[in-house]
């Protein structure tokens, strides 16, 4: 079958699925999406929507049914589902073998380790003597994490003191969700490296983008990090090596953090487009969504150099809970290099993903303080 004539079917109707297709209608493709939520973003665009649990495996096999290959825009789905789907004959990209690694925090970090790449030590963790173990052998602070389902912070805890564990250690479910304990690296930033890698092999890999977290929720991109040659270098062959790794078709993630040496230690994967890659819409001939979809119809890959500096904000909904209110973006839109893109979700909460904006420029510096000036002056909020 001709590229441009396949169907695609993305599991997931938000915001990283919504811009997927406005790509792939661009280019003319026909897009199912499975989401529960009938008025979630991608609804609108979608040529058909299955609303249906992302735990049912007829909803799994009637979206296999309408398209001709299976994508995702985030990671807690039902892998055994789409691994029987692909033993069928359907394509699911990125593979589903990929996907049941990755979204195990500990299995996908013992296949990157034993790999070579670099990362903080970590130990599984089945009950609070396996805490006071890790306490000795990596010190405090030490980070307790749920293996699986968590985002945004959630899902992890920072253990400071041996008095501290059985605390952290409820607040993540005492047992009940797998967990592990990792070393606490003093990283100096945080970075991650987008790669993308077509049905042919090829892969190609976008610059370094530096990430400043606030209440462990991404605020903000800057790209290119400012990085010395060396640790920019080193992220780079980390970004391509990890797509090796896993032998994945589309766009994947590294995070990665920085030490005071400027020594690169991996932070998690992600096997799809990325919040901290946002900024590709405007700053680079492809765009991120572009590329996952030219990849996994097989088209051959686009152009990734950075074309302009940028910087990204997210835009998260404040006050409370409620209908969604865009307040402000008349006077956001004073700055003629400011690009927002609102989200399209009905309900707007308290720390929750709406929308981001874009500045791109000459000078770093400049923009950084266009965008905080566009930050302040839109606000999205939740109303009757």
């Amino acid at each position: 079958m001709n590229s441009l004539n396949k169907k695609i079917g993305i599991i997931g109707g938000g915001q990283l699925g919504k811009m997927m297709i406005l790509d792939a209608k661009r280019l003319g493709f026909e897009v199912v999406t499975l989401d529960p939520s009938e008025t979630c973003p991608s609804h609108s665009i979608s040529d058909e929507h299955i609303i249906a649990s992302f735990h049912s495996k007829e909803a799994y096999e009637e979206l296999a049914k309408k398209v001709d290959v299976i994508t995702y825009e985030f990671e807690h789905i039902h892998a055994d589902f789409l691994e029987a789907l692909e033993q069928e004959g359907h394509r699911v990209y990125p593979t589903a073998k990929s996907l049941k690694i990755i979204q195990d925090k500990y299995t996908q970090k013992c296949c990157l380790k034993e790999a070579g790449i670099l990362m903080p030590e970590f130990i599984k963790v089945d009950d609070m003597e396996d805490l006071k173990l890790a306490g000795k052998q990596f010190g405090y602070p030490f980070m307790l994490k749920a293996t699986t389902g968590g985002y945004d912070g959630k899902g992890n805890a920072v253990v400071k003191t041996e008095s501290d564990i059985e605390k952290q250690y409820k607040a993540l479910g005492a047992g009940e969700v797998s967990l592990m304990a990792e070393k606490f690296l003093n990283f100096t930033k945080e970075i991650s490296v987008l790669a993308c890698r077509g049905i042919n092999g090829d892969i190609a890999v976008y610059p370094v983008a530096e990430n400043i977290h606030v209440d462990s929720i991404l605020d903000e991109t800057i790209v290119p990090a400012k990085l010395e040659i060396n640790s920019e270098s080193k992220a780079m062959k980390m970004a391509h090596a990890v797509m090796e790794i896993f032998e994945g078709v589309g766009m994947f993630c590294t995070e990665m953090f920085v030490d005071e040496d400027g020594e690169i230690y991996l932070n998690e994967v992600a096997p799809r487009p990325h919040n901290s890659g946002h900024y590709t819409i405007e700053a680079t001939l492809t765009s991120q969504y572009e590329q996952h979809i030219r990849a996994i119809v097989g088209l051959p890959l686009g152009d990734v150099q950075l074309r302009s500096q940028v910087v990204m904000k997210n835009i998260l909904g404040t006050g409370n809970e409620g209908k969604t209110n865009i307040e402000g973006i008349e006077k956001t839109y004073n700055n003629p290099r400011v690009k927002v893109h609102i989200y399209g979700k009905q309900v707007s909460k308290p720390g929750r993903k709406m929308g981001h904006l874009t500045v791109i420029g000459e000078d770093i510096e400049t923009i950084r303080e266009e965008a905080r000036i566009a930050y302040e002056s839109i606000r999205i909020v939740g109303g009757e």
